[in-house]
This record gives structure tokens, sequence and C-alpha cells, in this order.
């Protein structure tokens, strides 16, 4: 079975999506939609920005969603998912690609989650740090033990998880990780604590939006970062989609969860190679490549 793998903030480069925009015509259009939605001219940022400008979290996540999507719809008849997931921002990605939204209402979700967890970052100093070489439950321990707000947040691949939170607690945290022999405990250069307690006013904001946005029944199952299983209904989606904001990636249970389910192969739609290199890692024996356009 094809699972279809949708990746998050972090794989943008400068010159995304450019291809496509100069090689089809469908591709066209949707950027130039896009850049109607959004108000500003996103593809001038993502054609021809520097990286500095692309890191914004305004632009990133929508520019890291446009690309995927787009890329999705440019394949056509030859994208036939048999499940799909994404890594945190990458999920709205895969709802639009198994049909759970229109492109239309996907952007303007995306941007203003990205809206959203920009302000909640200004509220209160915070961040997020990558631990290597750690069991996730020493990890989950020591962040427990830590006085003040750290969590994990983003389960990547076994030995690597990222955790958040305020940033003394994240320090402190992370020289008892290297205490208890992490290989690296190290800062990301991020602009807050995503996916911790700390995103509440953002998940309220995003809540808002959701529950006015028309969810459709999709066309193959998405496995969600909250729950890791396979989700098919409108309503839980919708729900799983507001938990996630505050709620942990799990995205090594998911990759699990869909081997388990029969996938065999997992093609990544969108920038970069980031998720194959950890579907390898969980799952060694599965298939990784990237969407290729003829």
């Amino acid at each position: 079975m094809n699972a279809y793998i949708f990746p998050g903030q972090g794989a943008q480069f400068v010159g995304m999506g450019l291809d496509l925009y100069e090689n089809h015509s469908v591709a066209q259009e949707l950027f130039e939609q896009a850049n109607e939605i959004l108000g500003f001219s996103i593809t001038d940022i993502m054609f021809e920005g520097t990286a500095e400008d692309l890191k914004q979290t305004k632009v990133t996540q929508p520019a890291i969603f446009l690309h995927s999507v787009i890329m999705s719809k440019v394949l056509g008849d030859s994208f036939k998912p048999d499940m799909v997931a994404g890594h945190s921002l990458g999920e709205f990605s895969a709802l639009v690609a198994n049909g759970t939204l229109n492109f239309e209402d996907g952007l303007q979700l995306v941007s203003q989650r990205a809206l959203a967890m920009q302000k909640a970052c200004e509220i209160k100093p915070s961040t997020m740090a990558a631990v290597l070489g750690l069991d996730d439950e020493i990890v989950e321990k020591i962040c427990a033990e830590v006085e003040g707000i750290v969590v994990p947040a983003n389960y990547n691949c076994p030995g690597q998880l990222v955790i958040s939170g305020e940033v003394d607690a994240v320090n402190i945290a992370c020289e008892k990780l290297k205490e208890a022999g992490a290989k690296r405990a190290l800062l990301l250069p991020v602009g807050g604590a995503f996916h911790s307690p700390l995103m509440e006013p953002a998940r309220e904001e995003l809540a808002a939006a959701i529950e006015t946005t028309q969810f459709s029944t999709p066309n193959c199952p998405i496995y969600q970062n909250v729950t890791t299983t396979a989700v098919s209904t409108a309503d839980e989606i919708k729900k799983n989609l507001i938990l996630q904001l505050t709620a942990p990636v799990k995205w090594t249970q998911s990759v699990q969860q869909m081997v388990k389910d029969g996938a065999s192969s997992f093609v990544e739609v969108g920038p970069g190679k980031v998720l194959q290199g950890l579907v390898k890692k969980i799952s060694p024996e599965a298939e990784t490549s990237s969407a290729v356009i003829s």
C-alpha cells in the first residue's frame, strides 16, 4: 500500500515551487490564487526571496503547504494514496490532498495558524531543543521533573525527540538530558514553543476558524499527529487538528501504525527529503521516495 507523506516547517528553500510554476498551468493558476487569498505575493518570496524572508512563520507555513499541495495537484491521476499523513503543518497539506479540505480553505487555515502561532510566541519567551540518543521514556521523565513548562513536542524517530517550552525550563532540561547520556541536546532556531501548552492562545484562535470551515469525508484515511491511527470522519479530523497545536507530534508512532496497517511504500510530497530519512530510521524495510513529476 502507498502512503503519501507531507513535510512541515523547516523543509523550505529559496526557489521552492518555481519549476512547478514555470512548467504547469494548474500550478500557475493555484499560485496566483494563493497570492490573492494571502494578500501579498508569496510567490515572489518563494521564488526570489532570501532564506531570511522565507523563515518568517507567516511565510514559511503557507509556502510549504503550497509547494506540497500544488505538487499533489500536478501529479494528477498518478497521485493515488491509500493513506496519508503530515508532520505538524504537513497535516493540512495531507487534508487537501485527500479531499477533506478544498485548496482555498486549507490555505486560509494555514495562514491563520501561522499568524496565531506567531502571536502566541510573542506572549512569552519560549523555545525548542532537539534531543539525540536517548530513549523517549527518559526524555519524558526528565521533562516531567523540571520546574516550569517543558514537554516532549516531536517524536521524530527513535533516538530523536524535540522538546518545547519556556526558555529557562528547556535549558535546564537540556543540561539534565546531557547528564543522562544524550548525545546532543541543542536549542533550535525557532520562534517559540510549538506543540506545547504555551500554544494555547493559538489553539483557541485556530479552533474558531476550524469550526466554521467545511470539512468533507476524505478519499483515504489520514494518520493524524495526535492519535497516530487512521481517521476517516470529518468531525474527528477537526477535533484532532485543533488539539495538534498544544499536543506532541507523534510521527514515530504514526509511521509504525501505517506500516502495521499495510504501508510498504512512503512517498514524500513537497520540499526536501526530511521525512524519508525519518521513515527509514523508524521502519528500515519500508520503501521511500520523493514524488516525481514527469
